[in-house]
């Protein structure tokens, strides 16, 4: 059996983060248990042109810096700190664990296992079972469950012939195909929609389902650092402003948009959404070049000759690519209370701690 004063289940931004500050500010000995074979979390499971939407500097542990500090001289991001990507993150993240967690000697990594509950894990490989003896907390990391389309699955049907593809799979099914369906109306659309248009999609070409508009941050007034302290701080100003003189939701909205905090993709249709997405005002110009905007819900079905959604449905031609970017992100679940789980009877203190994304972790899907 083996010991330790900590036992977290998953290692991506919130299990690595709670995991640094442990090391930083205990003598605490740790276990991490995570089913990928490198740190990261969903981050191992993401498209490839994936990016962080707010500055790198905003992402990661509190002991290591993420990025170089570098404001970008060219792109849509031009002019604003980097943004990380997902293969920089998840190297980020190995190199945390390789040169700082494992060197420690109070960490022990187990990737490619399972928690089983009560501290036991097996071995996805092996079918090897461990149990676990942790003195202070079992901390859940994974309780937000993160998705991402390549490990989700679609809630809508799909008829035999219809070409349906992830965005991890869209670089290579991109160039066989002469128009793109997008299926959804998150970041994640948003990405793929942008990296039709840097690939040299014509926005004619693009069809985009969105079921429901929704309201961007702009990148703008997300910015560190010195030169950029006056529109920063500003901008939180004008929010607080906001939000006391607001009469109503809309009209908090409104206000914000009027002092460039928000931004929308269609002027002309009001958003009823806002899931915190951040981009910069010209990856909003590039996405409106995008005309062919289909607003009648979610995908029930997609049939060989037409799209069925929740209100009405629309004609496609039988050579269409869809790129589902349906996945929700994060379940909705109900809150846990603390010591509500059983925790193994062989530990002296059981109480466990669910962990979710905090400040340090952010998010980026």
């Amino acid at each position: 059996m083996l010991t330790t004063d900590y036992l977290i289940i998953g290692s991506g931004a919130a299990g690595m983060s709670f995991a640094d500050q442990l090391l930083t500010e205990t003598n605490a000995n740790i276990v991490i248990v995570d089913r990928h074979h490198l740190p990261g979390g969903h981050w191992n499971d993401a498209y490839s042109f994936v990016r962080l939407h707010a500055p790198s500097a905003f992402y990661g542990v509190g002991s290591r810096q993420l990025g170089s500090n570098r404001i970008d001289v060219s792109g849509l991001n031009r002019g604003y700190y980097e943004l990380a990507s997902g293969a920089e993150i998840v190297s980020y993240f190995d190199k945390l664990m390789q040169e700082r967690f494992l060197p420690s000697d109070r960490v022990q990594y187990f990737p490619m296992c399972e928690h089983l509950g009560g501290g036991r894990f097996v071995s996805r490989l092996s079918g090897t079972i461990q149990q676990v003896a942790f003195s202070k907390r079992l901390v859940n990391a994974t309780f937000l469950d993160t998705q991402v389309p390549s490990t989700h699955t679609p809630s809508f049907q799909v008829a035999e012939g219809v070409k349906l593809v992830t965005p991890n799979l869209l670089p290579i099914s991109a160039p066989g195909h002469q128009r793109h369906v997008i299926l959804g109306g998150g970041k994640t659309a948003m990405d793929v929609g942008i990296w039709l248009l840097q690939m040299g999609a014509r926005p004619e070409s693009i069809r985009w389902i969105v079921p429901q508009d929704s309201w961007l941050r702009n990148r703008d007034t997300t910015q560190p650092g010195d030169a950029f302290f006056e529109r920063t701080a500003g901008g939180m100003a004008h929010q607080f402003e906001a939000a006391a003189e607001a009469t109503s939701v809309a009209d908090l909205f409104e206000r914000l948009e009027r002092g460039g905090q928000m931004l929308r993709i269609d002027r002309t249709v009001w958003p009823t959404a806002y899931r915190g997405a951040t981009l910069s005002i010209l990856e909003v110009e590039a996405l409106s070049t995008i005309k062919d905007v289909v607003r009648k819900g979610r995908v029930r079905r997609i049939e060989r000759d037409a799209i069925v959604l929740e209100r009405g449905k629309v004609d496609v031609a039988p050579d269409d690519l869809y790129v589902d970017c349906t996945a929700k992100a994060f379940s909705r679940r109900p809150p846990v209370q603390w010591g509500s789980d059983h925790a193994p009877a062989s530990t002296s203190r059981t109480s466990q701690f669910q962990c979710g994304l905090h400040r340090t972790c952010g998010s980026g899907l």
